[in-house]
């Protein structure tokens, strides 16, 4: 079994749509971004729009800085993966 690594302050913005690969765009002011977590980890994340929002694990990858969404844990879309944008 593979542990996710977990950061503190780790928070980034994507305008990713859909329900696939989310390409991350960067962290917020006062946050680090995914890199913390090292490339191919895996690790919790959360996505909300402050309306809808999914929590699982996902793998980042530096190439792409991308954050993939594995296992979807819970979620306002009856704990599937929600389809953003």
């Amino acid at each position: 079994m593979v542990v996710p690594v977990v950061k503190d302050r780790v928070k980034e913005t994507t305008t990713t749509t859909g329900t696939g690969t989310l390409t991350l765009a960067g962290a917020e002011t006062g946050f680090q971004s995914f890199a913390a977590i090292g490339n191919t980890n895996k690790t919790y994340y959360v996505i909300t729009d402050d309306v809808e929002f999914e929590v699982g694990i996902g793998t980042y990858l530096a190439s792409g800085t991308t954050l993939s969404r594995d296992t979807v844990l819970e979620s306002s879309n009856s704990g599937s993966k929600v389809s953003w944008g």
